[in-house]
């Protein structure tokens, strides 16, 4: 049962007044900030792991690969139990975990160490804050601006992967990879004392409507029981399954997650050294490419309202494609790393906003939990471009066949999305 004041009529807040939503959204913000923090972490990991224990590039990309299979297969799960738990437990359970997976490999001496804690415990804890958790609060807390939370919380996200990688990657130089995993672990238990200080589940938890509402507030609907929840993502994957677009959205994100976080995000400090490119010079080339990404996120979003979706990822993935081939060519000079970081910063997730409304579009009630399985998609490509380009790298002593590979990827990307058909995919609601 909901607390009394839950069921009480939802209070308007004083015009002038701050609404409680932003804090909640703020939260939230850094919550996914930390936690794709924590994400992007490897990207540093790999030379310091390979010099300490000499495990070879395959072998450590194996393990940051799992931990992105994970971050994605939880997606609709972390939809259910957000729906049953709320966000404000299942996000400091989720940073607590994260923060628990970090301090072990303070400690590790073996390979398999490496797959358990930053492969199950880090991937496990990252996938209960993924895309999901903002999108939950965005629908809960705002009925008005709800597009620009979600662009913003999206782009916390992504540019969390990147930009606390130039201050990661200077620790480790100055005091070893531990220390700068030291830091990550203080921001994650910081967080996590946020969360449980300022997050709510709900605006009727403290008597209020949603932002920007003008109507009755309705009820949250009743609670499944523990088995239907867990069963929940699972038939609604049977169902979008049948769909056309439902495998369109799911393979091109595949490609999505396999030409930025499992590729750039994990194995451009590297690439850039075999081109003899220190790793802090690396990491803020990374940086401005997080920092682009806010505004073209943002952007994505706008447009997402005003144009159709299929044409606004068409150009996504095009421009993508063609930044990924274009930069071996670069020279690697910073000149052209600094115009491959604006064309493709801007490119990083601005198909999330697009890909989100065509799924909106076709799956109406249930296009958040469709969503969490076209994400786990994008994790499973992420995964793929993080074991493929480790392994070619050690195969052919060389990441670039893999950046062209994934090139030609975005431009078939390109060319797919036009076979998602404008009608609505018909779904069956869960009983």
């Amino acid at each position: 049962m909901p607390p009394d004041h839950a069921r009480s009529p939802a209070q308007t807040p004083t015009p002038g007044r701050l609404h409680y939503g932003w804090v909640v959204a703020a939260v939230t913000f850094l919550t996914m900030l930390v936690t794709a923090g924590a994400v992007g972490t490897p990207g540093v990991l790999i030379a310091p792991l390979q010099q300490e224990f000499g495990w070879d590039t395959a072998d450590i990309s194996a393990g940051f690969a799992l931990r992105l299979i994970l971050f994605g297969l939880l997606a609709p799960f972390s939809a259910a139990l957000l729906n049953r738990f709320g966000p404000r437990r299942v996000a400091s359970f989720a940073l607590t975990l994260v923060a628990a997976g970090i301090f072990g490999s303070f400690f590790m001496t073996r390979l398999w160490h490496l797959l358990a804690l930053w492969g199950v415990v880090v991937g496990f804890g990252t996938g209960l804050t993924a895309m999901v958790l903002g999108a939950t609060v965005a629908q809960r807390w705002f009925a008005q601006r709800r597009g620009l939370v979600m662009g913003l919380l999206t782009a916390s996200s992504a540019t969390g992967q990147l930009v606390f990688l130039p201050l990661l990657a200077s620790l480790t130089e100055s005091i070893g990879w531990r220390g700068a995993l030291s830091l990550m672990l203080a921001l994650l238990l910081a967080t996590a004392l946020a969360v449980l200080a300022l997050m709510r589940d709900r605006p009727s938890d403290i008597g209020l409507a949603p932002f920007g509402a003008t109507g009755p507030v309705a009820a949250p609907p009743p609670l499944l029981s523990f088995g239907a929840m867990l069963a929940s993502p699972l038939v609604t994957l049977r169902d979008a399954a049948k769909t056309r677009v439902f495998w369109l959205l799911f393979g091109t994100f595949f490609v999505c997650g396999a030409s930025t976080n499992g590729l750039i995000q994990t194995h451009f400090i590297p690439l850039c050294g075999d081109f003899g490119i220190a790793p802090v010079a690396a990491a803020g080339v990374l940086a401005m490419i997080g920092l682009f990404d806010v505004a073209g996120t943002i952007g994505s979003g706008w447009l997402s309202d005003r144009y159709d979706s299929r044409w606004l990822l068409f150009w996504y993935y095009g421009l993508r494609g063609l930044s990924l081939i274009y930069l071996p060519f670069s020279d690697f000079s910073l000149y052209g790393l600094s115009i491959f970081a604006v064309f493709y910063g801007l490119d990083w997730v601005a198909t999330v906003p697009p890909t989100v409304k065509l799924a909106v579009d076709r799956f109406g009630e249930r296009a958040n939990m469709v969503f969490g399985w076209v994400f786990a998609g994008h994790q499973l490509g992420a995964a793929f471009a993080a074991y493929g380009a480790g392994l070619t790298r050690t195969e052919y002593d060389s990441y670039l066949p893999f950046f062209f590979f994934s090139g030609v990827l975005c431009l078939l990307a390109a060319a797919a999305i036009f076979g998602a058909r404008a009608r609505p995919a018909r779904v069956a609601a869960v009983a």
